[in-house]
């Protein structure tokens, strides 16, 4: 797949916006928190003059004796460490102590927002307003709904706000149809129509690895983002339709018939089995060996052993590329003719608590990074390979710019 995505400038409407590492668990990195929020939970927008706001365990624990030694009516010390309600007092006017307060709900936030948006860097800009609002809000919170649900109707609203004025994202086989000729693959298409692949700890629980896979997550975007928001508040994160009547200031009969709504819609989108039940099904050792073949045939450039790890209908995509292919016999053309045209290493990782694998192309300069393979299984065989070539996609990753522990040479 000799196309050099990676000296693409990929130009978004908006401007080009800087990717940065958004995964779960970082709890103690910056938080760039957005402006106040209004009663109903809406987070305004961010603006770039805002304060960053980092979280610090240690510099917590020393606020929150400080607040115990000055301020002991209003806060209640034990071994170090202040209890929740005073925590809140404390952080709706010490940056450290909100840091540390929401730090256990960023990573969850924003899996929720990735779910509602599909986009790494949106769900990444909604996070951050909504933290903000939520600094900025903290002192008209009065404790009559859990901080969860309240920091989650903040997040939900700044989610609305941003799909409300940017198109729905896809992947490419809702783009456009399959082609047959291997020779034109298109124009890539740089404006923000993709969804893009999120980086997930693989040791992440089963029910949050399957509710970002990438076909659920793309499969989500063919609703109205309120029904969007409710199926997900409701289904995924289990709130009760009174939670989420009020996170979207609307009443419980909406959102029930909001709900069945979602679930007919979500009916009527094809897509593959969760991807976890396949992966538990193949065990430990099926994975294994399936890695191991699908490195072994692409590092080889191996057809037929490709072929033979893939079923009939497979289907291969490589956004911001518009072209994508559909059987085995039209991939199995553009695997020979296309994508074995260079040699490649690769390397496993996971994506959207899938499989997949870094893929570094050789150049005259050495291997690069030139795609992020995502794998969809149907039993052990594999359904569909998507593969993401935007410099851009593989940003939250961390991935290395030439293959750790392989060559950096050119050739095979």
């Amino acid at each position: 797949m000799n196309v050099h995505i990676r000296h693409l400038r990929l130009d978004r409407k908006c401007g080009e916006r800087q990717r940065g590492n958004s995964q779960e668990g970082h709890g103690d990195r910056a938080l760039r928190l957005a402006p106040g929020i209004s009663d109903d939970g809406e987070a305004c927008m961010l603006q770039p003059d805002q304060r960053v706001i980092r979280a610090g365990a240690s510099d917590l624990d020393q606020s929150a004796s400080e607040a115990g030694r000055t301020s002991a009516k209003h806060f209640v010390v034990h071994d170090g460490r202040v209890e929740e309600q005073e925590l809140v007092e404390l952080a709706s006017r010490d940056e450290v102590a909100f840091g540390r307060l929401v730090a256990p709900y960023r990573g969850e936030l924003h899996a929720h927002c990735y779910r509602m948006l599909g986009s790494v860097q949106d769900a990444e800009d909604a996070v951050q307003n909504a933290l903000l609002g939520a600094w900025q809000g903290l002192k008209a919170f009065e404790g009559r709904s859990s901080l969860r649900s309240w920091l989650y109707r903040i997040a939900t609203n700044a989610c609305l706000r941003i799909a409300e004025r940017r198109s729905k994202l896809v992947l490419a086989k809702d783009f456009g149809p399959a082609r047959h000729s291997v020779d034109d693959l298109g124009v890539p298409v740089t404006e923000s129509v993709w969804v893009e692949p999120y980086p997930l700890d693989p040791e992440a629980s089963y029910e949050l690895r399957e509710s970002v896979e990438l076909a659920f997550v793309a499969a989500l975007q063919h609703l109205p983002a309120t029904q969007r928001a409710v199926l997900i508040l409701r289904e995924v994160l289990a709130f009760s339709a009174a939670e989420v009547a009020v996170q979207l200031d609307t009443t419980v009969a909406s959102v029930n018939s909001a709900l069945q709504r979602a679930r007919k819609t979500l009916d009527g989108v094809p897509r593959e089995q969760s991807q976890q039940a396949a992966l538990r099904d193949l065990g430990e050792d099926g994975r294994r060996e399936l890695v191991t073949a699908f490195v072994t045939a692409f590092e080889k450039a191996d057809v037929d052993g490709m072929l033979a790890l893939l079923v009939e209908d497979v289907r291969f995509t490589m956004p911001p590329l518009p072209a994508w292919y559909s059987g085995i016999t039209d991939v199995g053309r553009f695997f020979r003719e296309r994508v074995f045209e260079t040699p490649w290493l690769l390397r496993p990782t996971t994506a959207n608590g899938q499989l997949a694998f870094a893929c570094y192309q050789s150049t005259p300069d050495g291997y690069v990074l030139g795609a992020l393979n995502v794998l969809t299984l149907r039993g052990d065989k594999i359904v569909e390979i998507t593969g993401f070539l935007d410099p851009a996609s593989h940003a939250a990753f961390d991935l290395p710019a030439t293959p750790p522990g392989g060559e950096d040479r050119a050739g095979r």
